[in-house]
């Protein structure tokens, strides 16, 4: 039966008509896309949802592969700045800080408390415990400090003399941004606005006994005192725990040491029985705290008084001793969690 038919054998066909099926509203212009049909309580995905999250893994593989092609490009064409230390910003955040992150979240398990204290501009000197036979803690603090300042922060440094008359680590260490420890280099980075780590029992804190562990050797003459106080930078003292178990000195054997010209010849557990595996450090928990910062704005004018140097410096050691004892509390595990 045609609609027509059936039209006429209503009553009062003539004014009587089928309803029309409503138009869909239209909103910006566009139709509404309809809805898609259910079936067994279930919605139909779409098609192309399908295919949607390994078309973004691609997308992200090949914008990571152009841009490692970039850097590249960038290192073979010297297109790549670096400051008067030698400290070329690019490499290091692309290529040694992911490589420390490795050690930094996944071996050493690494917790930071007080970052808050770390200036988030301006010139800073950043002085902490050093410890662990090899100088791990110098660079887990840089990781520290990037990733948890705002505007990711550089630590600039200073080292040993030692470390820059080897060929290959004196070039490794200047492209991360460290440099000599002497006052002059310290002063003008903190004048330009940097942050300056320094370790001042040098290596008397990395070189000690695993019987005298976070025990804080002396502190030398304070000279990084007198160059935060001529700058009037704030001093941050850190507290470092975790390091000391990395490679346990049990003994120095110091004929061999002087015959290498090393200031020390570990031997540990690992090193040297297992050769090279011996270098392999121990995953112990590190636990690092940053300390409220000391302000020496108002000291400028007595940055060459040996009592204020040296009463400073004691309170930045003082410090940190107190605070590395208060982390070994919150770690009573040195190689748990």
């Amino acid at each position: 039966m045609s609609q027509h038919e059936y039209r006429d054998m209503l009553p009062g066909h003539a004014d009587f008509q089928l309803p029309k099926p409503a138009a869909p509203v239209k909103v910006n212009g566009r139709r509404p896309i309809p809805e898609v049909p259910q079936m067994n309580g279930h919605p139909e995905e779409p098609a192309e949802a399908v295919t949607a999250e390994p078309k973004d893994a691609v997308d992200i593989w090949d914008q990571r592969v152009a841009k490692g092609l970039a850097f590249l490009r960038r290192r073979l064409a010297g297109a790549y700045e670096v400051d008067d230390f030698g400290f070329d910003p690019e490499l290091t955040d692309a290529v040694f800080h992911p490589l420390l992150r490795l050690l930094y979240h996944d071996w050493f398990r690494t917790e930071v408390f007080g970052a808050e204290h770390l200036p988030t501009d301006g010139g800073g000197l950043v002085v902490g415990n050093h410890s662990g036979t090899v100088a791990l803690d110098a660079l887990m603090l840089s990781v520290a400090i990037h990733d948890r300042t705002p505007a990711a922060r550089h630590l600039r440094l200073l080292g040993a003399d030692l470390v820059f008359r080897v060929p290959f680590l004196s070039e490794l260490a200047r492209k991360s941004g460290a440099t000599v420890a002497c006052n002059p280099d310290a002063e003008r980075l903190m004048s330009g606005g940097q942050l300056v780590g320094v370790f001042p029992e040098g290596f008397k804190g990395i070189g000690k006994r695993y019987a005298d562990r976070y025990k804080l050797q002396r502190f030398g003459r304070g000279g990084f005192v007198s160059a935060a106080l001529r700058t009037g930078t704030p001093i941050v003292p850190v507290a470092i725990v975790g390091a000391e178990e990395t490679y346990p000195l049990l003994a120095d054997v110091k004929p061999l040491a002087r015959l290498l010209g090393l200031p020390y010849f570990p031997i540990t557990p690992t090193f040297p029985w297992l050769g090279p595996l011996g270098m392999v450090p121990l995953p112990s928990k590190w636990l690092i705290q940053f300390c409220p910062p000391i302000p020496t704005a108002h000291l400028t004018e007595h940055a060459d008084d040996p009592m204020v140097v040296y009463n400073l410096a004691d309170q930045v050691r003082e410090t940190i001793q107190a605070t590395l004892l208060e982390l070994l509390e919150k770690r009573p595990d040195p190689f748990g969690i």
